[in-house]
């Protein structure tokens, strides 16, 4: 499966921003999705994660501000993002993953991965 990021972009502090995972071949439903986060000189991070059964997991950090969503007939990932924080800046990554859902928030487990999309939080 391929996969393609977009939707980041430049926003103000509390301000909200929508980013799309977008995918190609495979059978889309057949893999968890994720939602990983890398800002420069730190580790790539887990964001959120949606199962193939629309299980949804969060990172604590963002629970309650960020909003994972899947359309398996679209084949695309969204992530809403609200009350955006400057320590939310990072480029943002989408991967997709065969295992179970304790499994989402370990990027290992991940087989295959987006370019990645820049958000920025300006303060």
């Amino acid at each position: 499966v391929q996969l393609q990021a977009s939707g980041g972009g430049l926003v103000q502090a509390g301000g909200s921003l929508r980013i799309s995972c977008a995918a190609s071949g495979g059978t889309f439903r057949n893999y968890g999705i994720g939602w990983f986060r890398q800002a420069p000189g730190k580790e790539r991070e887990f964001v959120a994660g949606v199962t193939r059964s629309l299980g949804k997991l969060y990172a604590e950090d963002v629970k309650g501000r960020f909003t994972i969503s899947r359309d398996n007939v679209k084949k695309t990932v969204d992530l809403q993002m609200n009350s955006l924080k400057p320590e939310d800046t990072a480029v943002y990554f989408c991967a997709a993953s065969s295992v179970v859902q304790s499994g989402l928030r370990t990027s290992d487990n991940y087989g295959y991965w987006g370019q990645g999309t820049q958000v920025t939080v300006s303060s």
